[in-house]
């Protein structure tokens, strides 16, 4: 059984426009955000620098990096930088990583009017969270 990397799933949009959607958003707050596509496996690689100091972003946010693959009905979202999160950035972090996801569900859904949607996997995974031991 493979383990669970994904952090977000859309449903009913496809990888390529919901990387837009990333990097659209990541753009509004001070990102400079440079999109790759790869064709073996089917990926986008988004790298994002923040330029514009913007002090609701913890120091830790400053490079972010991202991979979205397809899915069966839309597309998977991977957190894959930073890897590591210092304790006093712990709570922005969280805070942080919430106000993203929030974004992208209400401007998936808007735009979509309805049809797609932004979901959770039932274990979200980001690369800094250990993942919780599995029962035995």
């Amino acid at each position: 059984m493979t383990e669970n990397v994904d952090w977000l799933r859309a449903r009913g949009i496809g990888r390529e426009r919901f990387a837009g959607y990333v990097v659209e958003y990541l753009g509004t707050l001070g990102y400079k955000v440079e999109r790759s596509e790869s064709t073996g496996p089917m990926e986008s690689h988004l790298t994002a620098h923040l330029t514009k100091m913007n002090p609701s972003i913890p120091p830790s946010a400053s490079e972010l990096a991202f991979r979205l693959y397809p899915t069966s009905g839309g597309a998977a979202l991977i957190w894959e930088v930073p890897r590591a999160v210092a304790a006093e950035d712990r709570a922005g972090m969280d805070r942080f990583v919430r106000e993203i996801a929030l974004h992208l569900e209400r401007s998936v859904a808007t735009e979509s009017h309805a049809t797609a949607k932004i979901v959770r996997p039932a274990e979200p995974r980001l690369p800094w969270v250990a993942p919780s031991p599995r029962p035995p």
